[in-house]
C-alpha cells in the first residue's frame, strides 16, 4: 500500500513512500537480568546514545503543530517503526500510542489537544497483526488485584477480532463530542510479518 504526503521541500511536491520492512534492535548483546552487555543496563545504553545525537544536533525551526495535520494511534509493539513504516518524517504527525492502540479516555484526551491546539485534522488508527492482547482477557485484573491488593481502575480492552476492534476505535473517534474533526477517520491493521497495512472498512 501506498501513502501520499506532502513533501517537506515545499508544496505540490508529493512523495510516494511504500510501507517497508521493519528493523529491530534484536542484535544488541543482552545479558542476565536485562543487562546490555556492551555496556551497562539498557537506560546507560540509551544515555550514551542520546550524548552522540546531540552532537550533531541542530534545531529544526519548527513549532509543535504537525506538518501534515495528522494524528496517528498505533499500538506500543516494539516491531512497529511507524515513522519508517508510513514514509514520515521528524514533526509530520502526533504519535499516540499504547498496548493494542485502542481508543481509551486518554487518547481521547491526546486527541482532543492534538486537534483544538496544534491544528491536526486527519485520525490514521493502527492495530496489527500477533497483537498481545488477542491473548488476554479481563481476568488479567483480577490477577492483578490477588496479587497486589487494589484492582485497577482502567480495562484491559483485551480483544479477539482485530479488525472489529478498529471498528470500535474509529467509532470511538467519531462519537466523540470532544473531537472538532471526525471525517477523516481510517483504520488499519499492519502485518508484523510483510510490512504491509490492510485498511479496515468501519461498516
Amino acid at each position: 500500500m501506498a501513502f501520499f504526503v506532502p513533501s517537506h521541500s515545499g508544496p505540490g511536491h508529493p512523495v510516494t513512500s511504500n510501507v517497508g520492512g521493519m528493523t529491530t534492535s534484536a542484535a544488541v548483546p543482552t545479558g542476565s537480568e536485562g543487562a546490555i552487555t556492551a555496556g551497562g543496563r539498557v537506560t546507560d545504553v540509551l544515555v550514551s546514545a542520546n550524548r552522540k545525537y546531540a552532537e550533531a544536533f541542530t534545531d529544526p525551526g519548527m513549532d509543535a503543530s504537525p506538518v501534515l495535520r495528522v494524528a496517528v494511534v498505533a499500538c506500543m509493539d516494539a516491531r512497529l517503526d511507524l515513522h519508517q513504516a508510513l514514509g514520515l518524517q521528524l514533526g509530520d504527525c502526533h504519535t499516540i500510542r499504547n498496548a493494542g492502540g485502542v481508543v481509551t479516555d486518554d487518547v481521547i484526551r491526546s486527541l482532543t489537544i492534538s486537534q483544538r491546539k496544534l491544528g491536526t485534522r486527519s485520525v490514521v488508527l493502527i492495530h496489527h497483526t500477533n497483537c498481545g492482547l488477542e491473548a488476554l482477557t479481563e481476568d488479567f485484573r483480577s490477577e492483578l488485584e490477588m496479587e497486589v491488593g487494589q484492582r485497577p481502575a482502567w480495562a484491559v480492552e483485551s480483544f479477539r477480532d482485530v479488525d472489529q476492534d478498529v471498528r470500535q476505535s474509529m467509532q470511538r473517534v467519531r462519537t466523540s463530542p470532544f473531537l472538532l474533526h471526525t471525517d477523516d477517520v481510517r483504520g488499519f491493521v499492519f502485518d508484523v510479518r510483510t510490512g504491509l497495512l490492510r485498511e479496515v472498512d468501519p461498516a
